[in-house]
């Protein structure tokens, strides 16, 4: 049994109302990007390729731009509220395909985020929420969000992390645009991890210990750094001098830096780098890693990335239970799921 626990999908009623929006800079790569890929929005086409699986499920979320960068704040809520409804309902009627959905939020007005965050969960069945590394650029650290993370936190649900860095953000101070999709390649992996070091620093993790963070592409930058994330940020504030001390001065810790990290738990989409994928095993632990394809994104052929994530697993030769972790067990434990063949 495989549980792909970070999966995309476009349901065709929001897909429909998407299409009718105007575009701005935010969503016109995602649209393009969703339109070259059936699997998205084609349930039928979708199905065939889960088929090559077995028994494989999938927990989904909604595909493309976060809905805070749709248009104005109204837009904002009514498409959550539409994206939401729309993924319970694919839930009901494919209980066989779709373990459960995780919510979009409304994240441009913290008060409705949590108002939509509440129905998905209470009325809906959401397993959580996906939310994304930044608000217009505006980071989620701001105590404007506690409430959003302690309400995720009491009810036990996940919060399924993606970045959502653009063309806009620059490689270069005297450039205004990233060249060559830098800004997805490389942008993305830090965009993640700067939401993991805010996170961390700003004390989200210290105030609300029990909150559930699922890193999409396996905890990007941190495992790879970690002699930085660990020694390195042991020393916070050495290398930052007397007059700005307010650069490194965040929430009080009670542990190091890196336990808080660890905290976190991480998914399997690397598009099939095993040596990256021990790398993150090794780091996070083997409970802390779940399934995650990025489905149905990549290659049309054998699933996009599944097939190439699913290979990478199988080449760390990992015990049969750590096997069995991976591809389910931590995933059931984590979203409360019994799911069988």
């Amino acid at each position: 049994m495989k549980i792909d626990a970070f999966t995309h999908i476009i349901p065709r009623r929001y897909w429909e109302r998407f299409l009718k929006l105007e575009v701005n800079e935010q969503t016109a790569s995602r649209r393009k990007r969703a339109s070259t890929v059936d699997t998205l929005v084609d349930l039928d086409e979708r199905f065939r390729q889960m088929d090559e699986f077995g028994e494989y499920r999938q927990v989904i979320n909604m595909a493309g731009a976060p809905v805070h960068d749709l248009g104005s704040p109204q837009t904002s809520r009514d498409m959550a509220r539409l994206g939401n409804e729309s993924l319970a309902e694919l839930v009901r009627e494919h209980p066989d395909r779709f373990v459960g959905f995780t919510a979009c939020l409304p994240l441009d007005d913290p008060d409705a985020a949590i108002e939509e965050y509440v129905y998905a969960r209470n009325e809906l069945g959401s397993l959580g929420a996906q939310i994304h590394t930044h608000v217009h650029g505006r980071p989620l650290d701001g105590h404007e969000f506690d409430p959003l993370y302690e309400a995720v936190a009491q009810s036990g649900g996940l919060l399924q992390i993606h970045p959502c860095r653009t063309a806009t953000w620059p490689d270069y101070p005297t450039e205004t645009r990233s060249r060559y999709e830098i800004w997805w390649a490389f942008g993305w992996e830090y965009d993640l991890s700067a939401f993991m070091a805010r996170a961390v620093f700003s004390g989200v993790l210290e105030r609300h210990s029990s909150l559930k963070l699922l890193i999409h592409h396996a905890g990007a930058m941190v495992p790879h750094f970690s002699g930085r994330v660990g020694p390195g940020w042991d020393q916070l504030g050495m290398r930052t001098p007397e007059d700005r001390q307010e650069d490194v001065t965040g929430y009080p810790l009670t542990k190091r830096p890196v336990e808080y990290f660890k905290q976190m738990y991480v998914d399997t989409a690397l598009f099939g780098a095993s040596h990256a994928l021990r790398c993150s095993i090794d780091f996070y632990g083997i409970e802390h890693v779940l399934f995650g394809s990025d489905s149905p994104y990549g290659p049309p052929r054998h699933g996009g990335y599944l097939k190439p994530t699913i290979e990478s697993i199988d080449r760390l030769e990992l015990s049969e239970s750590e096997r069995e972790a991976v591809y389910h067990a931590n995933a059931g434990r984590l979203l409360g799921l019994t799911v069988t063949a």
